[in-house]
C-alpha cells in the first residue's frame, strides 16, 4: 500500500495568490506626482496628473519619471503658443528634476529669466522674437549637452561666449540668429554635432578649430561670410559625415585631405570662390551620395564617368565658367550645366552663343561691305566731278576764244 501524498494547505495557497496579486496592483500603478512640482504646474494645466500623456494640451507637453513614492517631472515642451507665461516661481520647483526644456514656434513668449542649471537639453525654435536670447543667459545652461536654437535672435559678442562653460555639449545647433564673431580656436572635442548656418560669422576656419574634433559627425557652417582657405586638417575629422561649407567667401583648391574622409555622405561647397581642378579623388569616396560644386571658378576637365555621376542621389557643378566636360566620357543628356571640353581641354562655346557670334560677324561683314560700297560709290563720284569740271573748262576755253576773234576782228577794221 503507497503512503499518502501530503496535500498543499490551502492557506499557503491563498497566501501565494495575495502576494502575486499585490505585486501586480503595485507594478500597473504609477506613483503621484511630487506635490510641490504638482502646485507648481497649476499655471500651466488643471490635470490631476499631468503626467499622464492622455492630460496633455495641444501646446504643452510634460514628461516624468517612474520614481517612488513620489515622480518627479523630466522634460516640459511649448509649442504654438502665444499667451504663456512661465514664470520663476513654476521651473524653480522643478529645477531638482528637469531635463530638458524646449520651446516651438512661440514668438509672442518671453522667455524664462531663469533657467534651471540642471538642463541637459534646451531647444527654441521660432521663439522669443521679442526679446530673444543674450550669449550671457545660454553660458549659465553649464550642464547641456544638446543646445538648439533656430530662428531665434541671439545677442552675443561671439560664440565663445555661448560656450566657454558647456564642457559637456555634444550636439550645438544655433541657426538663422544673426550671430556675430568668428570661429572659436578650439571647440570642446566631445561635440559630434555643430551647425551654425545662417549668421554673419567672419573670419577664417582655424586648422585648431577642427583638429581635436575626431567625433563629429556633422559641421553645417553654410550661410556665412566665412573666408580664406579650407584647412588641409580638415581630413582629420575621421568621422565626419556631413560637412556644408556653401555660401561664404572660401578660395583656393579643395584640400586633398578631404579624400581622407572614408564616412563622409554630404559634401556642400558651392556660392565660394573656390578655384583649381575638381579633384578625381571624389569618385573613390564609396560613401559619398551629395556632391554640390556650384557657383565656384573651378577650371578644367571634370574628372568623373557616367556610372559615378548617376550612383550619386545629388551632382551639381553648374555655375563654373572654366569647367567642361568631355563628351566622349559623358553625354550631354546629363544635363551639368557646364561646357564640353574642346581638344585642349577648355570650354566650346555653346551653340547660342556661337549663334550670337555669327551674327555679331555678318553684321560686321554687311558693315564692311557698306562700307566698300560706299567708298566704290565715292569713286565713281569722284569721276563723274571730273567730268563736268573738265567740260566747263572746255566751254569755257571756247567762249575766251570767241570772244578774243571777236576784239580782233574789230581791231583790224579800225586799223583800216
Amino acid at each position: 500500500m503507497k503512503p499518502s501524498q501530503p496535500q498543499p494547505q490551502p492557506l499557503f495557497h491563498l497566501f501565494f495568490l495575495l502576494l502575486a496579486a499585490t505585486a501586480a496592483v503595485s507594478s500597473s500603478s504609477s506613483s503621484p506626482l511630487d506635490p510641490k512640482q504638482l502646485k507648481a504646474l497649476k499655471t500651466l494645466t488643471t490635470a490631476k496628473d499631468p503626467c499622464d500623456s492622455n492630460n496633455h494640451s495641444s501646446s504643452t507637453t510634460i514628461t516624468c519619471d517612474d520614481a517612488s513614492p513620489f515622480r518627479h517631472v523630466t522634460s516640459l515642451s511649448f509649442s504654438t503658443s502665444s499667451s504663456l507665461s512661465l514664470p520663476s516661481k513654476t521651473l524653480k520647483p522643478l529645477s531638482t528634476s528637469l531635463l530638458s526644456l524646449s520651446f516651438l514656434n512661440c514668438p509672442s513668449l518671453s522667455p524664462p529669466k531663469h533657467l534651471p542649471i540642471s538642463l541637459r537639453s534646451f531647444t527654441a525654435v521660432s521663439s522669443f522674437h521679442r526679446h530673444g536670447l543674450s550669449g550671457v543667459y545660454l553660458a549659465r545652461l553649464v550642464n547641456l549637452t544638446h543646445l538648439t536654437i533656430s530662428s531665434v535672435p541671439v545677442s552675443a559678442s561671439g560664440l565663445y561666449v555661448v560656450l566657454g562653460n558647456m564642457r559637456n555639449v555634444t550636439s550645438l545647433t544655433i541657426s538663422s540668429s544673426n550671430l556675430p564673431g568668428k570661429i572659436p580656436k578650439t571647440f570642446h572635442s566631445n561635440l559630434t554635432h555643430i551647425d551654425l548656418s545662417n549668421n554673419i560669422l567672419t573670419g577664417s576656419l582655424r586648422p585648431s578649430s577642427i583638429t581635436l574634433l575626431t567625433d563629429l559627425k556633422l559641421l553645417n557652417l553654410s550661410r556665412n561670410s566665412l573666408s580664406g582657405e579650407i584647412p588641409n586638417k580638415i581630413g582629420d575629422l575621421a568621422s565626419l559625415q556631413n560637412l556644408s561649407l556653401a555660401y561664404n567667401r572660401f578660395s583656393g583648391p579643395i584640400p586633398s585631405s578631404v579624400s581622407s574622409l572614408s564616412r563622409l555622405t554630404h559634401l556642400d561647397l558651392s556660392g565660394n570662390q573656390l578655384n583649381g581642378v575638381v579633384p578625381s579623388f571624389f569618385s573613390r569616396m564609396e560613401s559619398l551620395r551629395h556632391l554640390n560644386l556650384a557657383d565656384n571658378s573651378f577650371q578644367g576637365v571634370l574628372p568623373f564617368n557616367e556610372s559615378f555621376i548617376k550612383q550619386l542621389e545629388f551632382f551639381q557643378v553648374r555655375g563654373n565658367s572654366g569647367l567642361c566636360y568631355n563628351n566622349t566620357v559623358l553625354s550631354w543628356k546629363l544635363n551639368l550645366g557646364v561646357a564640353p571640353c574642346d581638344k585642349y581641354g577648355l570650354p566650346l562655346s555653346s551653340p547660342p552663343q556661337k549663334e550670337e557670334e555669327d551674327s555679331t560677324l555678318s553684321e560686321e561683314d554687311e558693315e564692311e561691305e557698306e562700307d566698300y560700297g560706299d567708298g566704290d560709290k565715292k569713286e565713281e563720284k569722284h569721276e563723274s566731278n571730273k567730268i563736268v569740271l573738265g567740260v566747263a573748262i572746255g566751254l569755257s576755253s571756247l567762249v575766251f576764244l570767241i570772244v578774243f576773234l571777236i576784239l580782233l576782228a574789230k581791231w583790224s577794221v579800225l586799223s583800216k
